[in-house]
């Protein structure tokens, strides 16, 4: 019985394997004659437009795919070479650099707190960035990718059946043009000739529908995917900014520590820069005159020229001037654009608790002479401008 199974299991097979082999020969004869013109081949320019683009959107996802692949791999390269060059400042910076005699252990304390915090959280960030990019953009890209393949099958059986539908057209009116006409066999071809075209048109008819949605999805795509990413390094560039302007308070008290130490005097820790200058701001703004505070000025209107207790006249509300050192490209539409050698007139907040640490509120000057207004103001990091 097993046999006899086995048998009929090796003769279906058999015949599967030899109708398959048929098709392919008739498919291969079909295509030469088209070649050398002796058969009609069916043309659909439409849809070879769309196969076009198709492909276009394939070859163009998958680049996307690797360069994507390849920006994960050097973010987490950056931050393995980042996290070592941590490793190694906080490995050098030792307490008793300028011996215990003269320094304060409680500053002393605070610094190497605050270096182990810029560390820390560097490195959250880092791995932060990465698994957000991972999480949502690689796998977006994954999963837009996954369809190609099947529509990519599709389309090549697609090619097929077109091929099998013109083969059967063409035996079909060979048969009715034949000098003595067979009616069985016209009837038989004319029936294979339904079949073939019915599953052809089954598959061409989804296709047409299907490609021009898959060519058009991927603008939405790229929309996402970019704004994702452009969303998550604008953060995360925001952050790091923050804590290299804090590691950077820290390195200006080592220096002062420093120097404290040549010149044989005792050191204690002052505010941060930001602070100082957020200080320096208050105390500027109440120890002017009431005709130097803040008013709101209508549009245009150009705000009386004073003296700020200068030589030099400002406008109103104007506390002090700043010169750019290095160039900032802002990175937010609230942000000033600097370049190494603007001047920029420092105002103050209008809500004191929106200022973040390390960063003023101002107009260039440039501005200011051709405007005569504060209107176009921004904020900019305080450590790319030193005061004039």
């Amino acid at each position: 019985m097993a046999e006899e199974q086995g048998k009929a299991g090796k003769g279906i097979n058999t015949g599967k394997l030899a109708t398959n082999m048929q098709k392919r020969l008739s498919r291969a004869q079909e295509k030469v004659l088209q070649k050398l013109g002796k058969a009609d081949e069916t043309k659909d320019t439409v849809f070879e437009e769309s196969v076009a683009n198709f492909n276009k959107q394939m070859v163009e996802g998958t680049k996307l795919q690797r360069d994507l692949r390849a920006y994960l791999a050097a973010v987490k390269t950056m931050h393995d070479a980042s996290k070592r060059l941590q490793d190694c400042l906080a490995d050098m910076y030792e307490p008793d650099w300028f011996g215990k005699e003269e320094v304060d252990a409680i500053a002393e304390e605070m610094i190497e707190k605050e270096m182990d915090y810029c560390m820390e959280e560097t490195d959250i960030l880092w791995s932060d960035y990465h698994d957000k990019l991972v999480d949502n953009s690689m796998v977006s890209m994954d999963t837009y990718l996954a369809q190609f393949p099947d529509v990519k099958a599709r389309i090549a059986k697609r090619d097929r059946k077109l091929t099998d539908f013109d083969s059967a057209r063409h035996h079909f009116a060979s048969l009715q043009k034949g000098k003595k006409p067979d009616q069985a066999k016209i009837a038989k071809a004319e029936e294979e000739l339904g079949r073939a075209q019915k599953v052809f048109e089954e598959i061409n008819i989804e296709l047409q529908d299907e490609l021009p949605q898959l060519w058009n999805s991927r603008v939405g795509f790229y929309v996402n995917t970019f704004q994702s990413m452009a969303g998550y390094q604008e953060r995360f560039h925001k952050d790091m900014g923050k804590l290299n302007q804090d590691l950077n308070d820290v390195m200006t008290k080592l220096e002062e520590q420093r120097l404290a130490k040549k010149a044989g005097k005792d050191w204690k820790p002052g505010p941060k820069k930001s602070e100082a200058a957020a200080a320096n701001h208050s105390v500027t703004a109440d120890a002017a005159p009431k005709t130097d505070s803040v008013a709101v000025e209508p549009a245009g209107a150009a705000p009386t020229a004073v003296t700020n207790g200068s030589s030099e006249e400002l406008p109103a509300g104007v506390i002090y001037k700043v010169k750019a050192m290095h160039d900032y490209a802002a990175t937010d539409g609230d942000e000033l654009e600097l370049k190494a050698g603007d001047v920029v007139l420092v105002l103050a907040w209008d809500n004191p608790d929106e200022q973040d640490d390390g960063w003023l509120m101002g107009v260039k000057e440039s501005h200011w002479l051709e405007n005569k207004n504060l209107l176009v103001k921004g904020v900019f990091p305080e450590n790319f401008t030193q005061k004039l």
